[in-house]
């Protein structure tokens, strides 16, 4: 037999309201309306979705839908066009489709190798160098 990829598919349904803490392996699909906090791999809020959360932490999420709320995704963060992103978020890829929305705290986790420090000595010790090289038209 070959392999299998078995991985966990969790959907909250639209007729569906949750309030505490979801936990989940694998995709979580939100069509319903969830209330708490949220710890999984994939989460997809759908179009009709919504999400209020204090603490939703993931490695992927995908918002078709509402959410609100303070969000850390390892990963990305993607926005459909009818999507709304407000709060404070942090992720690591950011995808805004056209008429998407997000309206938040935000910060972008790079890996960067260069600390801050060094970053903005580079650019100031080019900066000084071309002054010395403009001429006057």
């Amino acid at each position: 037999m070959g392999n299998k990829n078995n991985q966990n598919l969790s959907i909250i349904d639209r007729e569906l309201k949750i309030e505490g803490s979801i936990s989940s392996k694998g995709k979580l699909i939100i069509k319903g309306q969830v209330t708490g906090t949220i710890k999984g791999d994939v989460v997809i809020i759908a179009e009709n979705g919504s999400v209020e959360s204090s603490a939703t932490e993931v490695t992927s999420i995908t918002i078709g839908g509402k959410f609100q709320g303070e969000l850390k995704a390892s990963k990305e963060l993607i926005i459909l066009a009818s999507g709304r992103c407000t709060g404070k978020v942090e992720y690591k890829d950011l995808i805004v489709e056209n008429g998407g929305i997000l309206n938040a705290e935000v910060l972008c986790r790079t890996s960067s190798k260069l600390p801050v420090g060094k970053e903005l000595e580079t650019l100031n010790s080019s900066s000084e160098s071309k002054k010395g090289k403009q001429t006057e038209l």
